[in-house]
């Protein structure tokens, strides 16, 4: 079958409307990140599950790749198409519904093209909560979501996107459909293949749909941000207001004063939140769905010892909704302000929390001494484990001079990480940016693993070649 034979095969599924040669789809010929300079024969957008089946055996028949694509809001280039004469992305844009919210079960059920922001509003229109939040919550869409098996701010408390997950809805790479949207929170009967597509960005199937578990809606809480000299005493913070609130810390924020500095440059509503400047900020928010107002005073018991141990050097704390919101914008105007202030080399790390202040110990001095005149910002979730280690070019220099230090810059962070036992991939993926790493720092055994699995489900390797798995 010729590539114009399978595009009106395709055609004939959707809609003519619907197949976009790659000259008109542009916007999904996009990588967020600029790694990335994709490439495909054509984008479709399916309507339904029904479809999105027919596309994957129409394209199966004819020979064809697919890249499933919702938000295209990721960072390691996981939906970036890269073959212009064997790559179909296929959108999942148009699925976009909330199918159901059952109240009595506290479960959601949420197709693939769902914008995330749209199905935490479904959520507390029903008087419920969706946890799940990201910084990109206005653009990324569930799919992109469940198939990084994303984290963001809430982890703490709610865990990644797999905690959350109670079924799907799947497209196999032969065509057919795996339906399991009952929202159980008890099945033992057979492998647990929901954990197996979660995290797996497309390579082993298509997610089209899951059902999400739902919470009661935070009733009170209380936000504050702490002024540090050590990330150790960061640590101890986070241990404390969850064991003093029964563990409802739900958002803890670690943010290098570097990363502060340049946020108050560039972004709007962002001022330095103290009269002095410290070398770290903690962001605590303690929240829950139980009535009274009772976390006010485990904040200040907490800070009242910190204070008394010298393990801080002053505290905000809201005092409403707005200052609030104030406090939570300073942190999330983080990312933004490092691409305003020009060239970045990201890292996506995680380790035990009692292990991050060894980490900062030692890679902090490495990096400077590996990138003379390089700005470390590292921020991030401390109470997960997980920091985005961010070096931003030094003061006035190249962008150009200073991306071709990536390649290095990684190696220097993702050794020190994996000798502590950490991840070099939190909660971004691995994509096409990190398959190299992959085979560098896996257990051969794993490789095999994940080989297998790969093979046993997509054994053309039609499903997002070159994601994830190194060298089929």
């Amino acid at each position: 079958m010729t590539s114009n034979e399978a595009l009106e095969a395709l055609r004939d599924i959707v809609g003519s409307s619907q197949v976009l040669p790659a000259a008109d789809a542009a916007s999904y010929l996009k990588d967020w990140r600029g790694e990335f300079e994709p490439a495909a024969l054509a984008v479709v957008r399916p309507a339904d599950t029904d479809e999105v089946a027919r596309v994957i055996e129409a394209c199966a028949e004819a020979g064809l790749a697919v890249v499933a694509q919702s938000g295209n809001t990721g960072l390691v280039g996981g939906s970036a198409a890269g073959d212009a004469q064997r790559e179909v992305i296929v959108s999942l844009e148009r699925l976009d519904r909330v199918r159901e919210v059952d109240v009595d079960n506290a479960t959601m059920t949420v197709e693939a093209g769902c914008i995330l922001a749209d199905a935490q509003q479904a959520a507390a229109d029903a008087g419920l909560y969706f946890p799940l939040t990201l910084a990109s919550k206005a653009r990324c869409r569930i799919g992109g979501n469940l198939a990084t098996n994303a984290g963001g701010l809430n982890v703490v408390r709610y865990g990644n996107t797999r905690d959350l997950v109670l079924g799907l809805e799947v497209v196999l790479a032969d065509g057919r459909v795996w339906h399991n949207l009952s929202g159980l929170r008890k099945d033992n009967s057979g492998f647990d293949l929901n954990d197996l597509f979660v995290g797996s960005e497309g390579a082993l199937g298509i997610v089209t749909a899951a059902v999400f578990k739902l919470y009661d809606p935070i009733v009170q809480q209380v936000v504050a941000l702490f002024g540090l000299d050590d990330p150790a005493d960061a640590v101890v913070l986070q241990r404390r207001l969850i064991a003093a609130s029964g563990h409802n810390l739900t958002g803890c924020e670690l943010m290098s004063r570097q990363s502060v500095e340049l946020a108050c440059a560039h972004i709007e509503g962002c001022d330095k939140p103290f009269a002095r400047e410290y070398d770290w900020y903690l962001l605590a928010e303690l929240g829950s769905s139980a009535e009274g107002d009772w976390l006010p005073a485990i904040m200040d018991s907490v800070v009242a010892r910190a204070k008394y141990e010298n393990r801080l050097r002053d505290v905000r704390i809201a005092t409403d909704a707005a200052s609030a919101i104030r406090l939570w914008h300073l942190r999330e105007s983080l990312p933004p302000a490092q691409v305003a202030e020009g060239a970045s080399i990201k890292h996506d790390i995680s380790l035990p929390v009692s292990k991050l202040p060894t980490f900062l110990s030692r890679a902090l001095p490495a990096i400077k001494q590996a990138l003379p005149g390089v700005r470390p910002c590292p921020f991030g979730h401390v109470g997960d484990g997980n920091l985005h280690f961010n070096l931003s070019k030094p003061a006035g220099g190249d962008d150009s001079a200073f991306m071709a230090e990536s390649e290095h810059a990684h190696q220097v962070v993702h050794d020190i990480v994996v000798d502590m036992g950490g991840s070099f991939a939190a909660e971004h993926g691995i994509g096409r940016l990190k398959v190299e790493a992959l085979a560098r720092y896996k257990q051969p055994v794993e490789l095999d693993m994940m080989r297998a699995i790969k093979t046993a489900l997509d054994p053309d390797n039609r499903l997002n070649p070159g994601v994830i798995v190194p060298k089929l």
